[in-house]
């Protein structure tokens, strides 16, 4: 570990100026502040599961002084600073009054207020490091909570997930102080800490300041409407630094040096390591017609990388130098903060996937749905939903891209900030004739909440939600030969057949009526891509299963379709929803979350919920 750095006192004449503008702000502007004296105190907790990262247990040593805020910092303090965040005050039913929570503030926000209030005060005011903050919470207790094994009735502000929030008090003053006099460790808002988040040393440490780079800023505390276990003194959470919603606050520290940081090893996923560079040599579309058996691209990984019972919704793209590279969530329930993104590589000339392996996850947060999509100059875009402490109906849409086949990938950049409805992503993004990526996401959780469309015209840095709703969910796309678009989706029938619908203005407004396909339900997404050899391929489900039509003429008229099926009769496990199904002259796959590529050389990659097909426009036509 580094040294710690000690901050030098200001001169007089500064000091002097400091005190004399800090007159300026009223007892109620000031944040009181509370003394914690040094100790030594056990860090972390081993409940395992999915708090892992809560370990190792270990013996963390604060050796100075330092003064925390009674509480969080309040609109009315923070409001000294940036008055016009009054404007926001009470958005959602939250946090309208003067001695309220702060809530709305980006890491970066809180960093700016501690900054500002040291240059007005003339002391030096930072956010808590992750170990302060826990010692400081625990204030000597080593029970789940400072009250003990359970937190008192007066502490509790709806401790449960919710879809929709429920509007509680934010008042800052409530329950029962813990022993150095601070109120609100449990609950209430959570509170960004100064530490990137990463790994626990696995030995004893002193004035820790967490790891020295990263790319998610520690929360801690939990808030309102939260599970009660995510309150724990011991609870990790973590957020983008540009983040902010109405369950993250903050309080201050003030003190006259910096926690010390230490270097991490970074550990590359499996789907990052031995990336080949370059361009693959691609065949040429075969005349002849392919069909290979089907393989499971979802196998558990070779290492701790978290896996559970629950994969689903994937995507899928290949890479310039020749791999396939597919993603999908990995959850106990599909509203869980335990959800993580898991990728798998299927290596050019390999014979199958790579065992899963970490792709993105944002800590403690819900990650609902992904997209993958390869530009035409290599570039990999990735598109992903980002909770903040509930499940899918309050994503952020989030981005990141790779320049190197998806061996590393930029930092997540925050694309549509609110969290909110019309950013569960759904896989499928295409590339317009004119350079406009169509991004489709789902505008609400229900089954007949449609689809939202979003559209960037600089390669993915920047959106635009059309604010246009179509019928049927988990929505595919796809761009016509006059550049309007047409789209499928499942729910919201039109006389008892699937939505279709089209537009002539990017996405703006619809027209939609009765398609000739059954409609699609519970545990069933589709596919609409245009194929290299022009055609436009529906992926869907029939009495039969999964079901392929081609379209010549653009939409107006369809193949009779051909079942996803080589007659053999064999068993397969199709994972997710889908369960175990016969494959043979009359049956496919009955269920199954569709995302399909292809790739230069003419095969078609379908995957579903765990099964990856490989085909041809050939097979299809046989």
């Amino acid at each position: 570990m580094s040294n710690g750095i000690i901050m030098r006192k200001s001169s007089k004449k500064a000091a002097f100026f400091a005190i004399f503008l800090s007159v300026a702000l009223s007892a109620q502007e000031m944040p009181r502040m509370v003394t914690i004296p040094p100790g030594t105190f056990t860090m972390g907790s081993d409940r395992g599961g999915t708090d892992f990262d809560e370990a190792p247990v270990h013996e963390v040593t604060i050796s100075r002084v330092f003064r925390m805020s009674e509480t969080e910092i309040t609109n009315l303090q923070y409001e000294r600073f940036r008055p016009e965040h009054k404007a926001i005050r009470g958005k959602g039913g939250f946090s309208s009054g003067d001695n309220e929570a702060v809530i709305l503030v980006s890491y970066e926000d809180a960093t700016a207020y501690c900054e500002w209030l040291s240059e007005q005060t003339g002391r030096h005011y930072r956010l808590p490091s992750e170990a302060e903050w826990e010692y400081a919470c625990r204030a000597g207790t080593t029970s789940d909570y400072y009250t003990g094994d359970a937190l008192p009735g007066d502490m509790l502000k709806n401790q449960k997930t919710e879809r929709e929030l429920v509007p509680v008090s934010l008042e800052v003053k409530y329950g029962k102080p813990n022993a150095f006099g601070l109120y609100g460790m449990h609950g209430n808002v959570e509170e960004w800490c100064s530490d990137w988040y990463g790994a626990y040393p696995d030995s004893p440490a002193k004035d820790t300041g967490g790891p020295s780079k990263g790319v998610f800023k520690v929360t801690r505390g939990g808030s309102h409407n939260t599970p009660v276990e995510f309150l724990r003194s011991a609870s990790r959470s973590a957020a983008m630094p540009g983040d902010m919603h109405n369950q993250i606050g903050f309080r201050v520290v003030e003190a006259d040096y910096i926690p010390k940081t230490f270097k991490i090893r970074e550990i590359k996923p499996l789907n990052g390591l031995k990336v080949k560079r370059g361009k693959a040599r691609w065949g040429r579309p075969s005349e002849k017609p392919l069909w290979m058996d089907p393989i499971p691209f979802v196998i558990p990984p070779a290492d701790s990388t978290p896996f559970y019972s629950h994969n689903h919704q994937p995507a899928i793209t290949w890479c310039r130098n020749g791999d396939l590279l597919a993603i999908w969530f990995s959850t106990i329930a599909e509203s869980g903060r335990e959800m993580v993104v898991l990728g798998s590589r299927f290596r050019k000339d390999a014979s199958g996937w790579d065992p899963a392996s970490l792709f993105f996850k944002v800590p403690d947060r819900n990650m609902t749905g992904s997209s993958l999509l390869t530009l035409e100059d290599g570039t990999i875009l990735h598109v992903n939903g980002v909770g903040d402490s509930g499940d899918w109906k309050r994503l952020a849409l989030v981005t990141r891209v790779s320049h190197d086949n998806g061996k590393n990938w930029s930092e997540p950049s925050i694309a549509e900030a609110e969290h909110a409805v019309r950013h569960q992503v759904i896989a499928g993004a295409i590339v317009c004739s004119d350079g406009t990526i169509v991004q489709c996401c789902d505008a609400g959780p229900g089954g007949d909440d449609g689809t939202a469309i979003h559209l960037s015209k600089d390669n993915g840095k920047t959106w635009e939600d059309t604010g246009a709703t179509i019928p049927g969910i988990h929505a595919g796309v796809v761009e016509l030969k006059d550049g309007s678009l047409m789209a499928f989706g499942r729910g919201n029938s039109i006389d008892g057949k699937m939505p279709v619908s089209y537009s002539s203005d990017k996405g703006f407004s619809w027209t939609s009526r009765a398609s000739v396909f059954p409609p699609i339900g519970s545990g069933q997404r589709l596919v609409l891509k245009r194929l290299l050899e022009g055609p436009i391929m529906l992926a869907t489900f029939t009495k039969g299963g999964m079901t392929i039509f081609l379209s010549y003429d653009e939409g107006k008229s369809w193949s009779d379709g051909k079942l996803l099926t080589d007659g053999s009769g064999k068993t397969i496990t199709g994972g997710a929803w889908t369960g175990d199904f016969t494959l043979d002259a009359d049956h496919a796959e009955p269920k199954g979350y569709f995302a399909c590529t292809q790739t230069p050389d003419g095969i078609i990659h379908l995957i579903s919920s765990r099964l990856h097909y490989r085909f041809n426009l050939p097979w299809l036509l046989r």
